[in-house]
């Protein structure tokens, strides 16, 4: 199973364009050049992915073409993760297994949410306030 420890060398092995710090023991921040950080958390026995991706839209707009927007997405082009709504934000999140958790399944699900949004933004763009 993957330590805290594991977790820690795989966010010192991403690439050097990407910026990270444990803000408490087991939790990361992870920044590339122009995204949204994306928190990783050390939560056996699971690895927690998650980015805030927008506020949710107020009572009386377009909140039902936001949803049915995000559930789209979540079938079309999410390899890892889905989009949810946590509170008043609308999340991207993502859970893998520690038990056999190596690099390359932490490095694809981190670009895996990278992409989705940068792909996905100009999307979703319509239903910021």
């Amino acid at each position: 199973m993957a330590s805290r420890e594991d977790l820690e060398s795989f966010v010192a092995r991403l690439d050097d364009s990407i910026s990270s710090d444990e803000v408490e023991t087991g939790i990361w921040t992870i920044t590339g050049e122009d995204d949204a950080p994306v928190v990783v958390s050390f939560n056996p026995p699971v690895a927690v992915f998650h980015v805030n991706v927008m506020e949710l839209p107020g009572p009386g707009t377009n909140r039902n073409e936001l949803m049915q927007k995000l559930l789209e997405l979540n079938a079309e082009g999410m390899v890892h993760g889905s989009y949810g709504i946590e509170g008043s934000q609308v999340v991207l999140t993502d859970a893998l297994q520690l038990e056999n958790l190596d690099f390359n399944e932490f490095q694809a699900s981190l670009d895996s949410i990278t992409l989705a949004l940068g792909s996905h933004m100009s999307a979703l763009a319509s239903f910021k306030e």
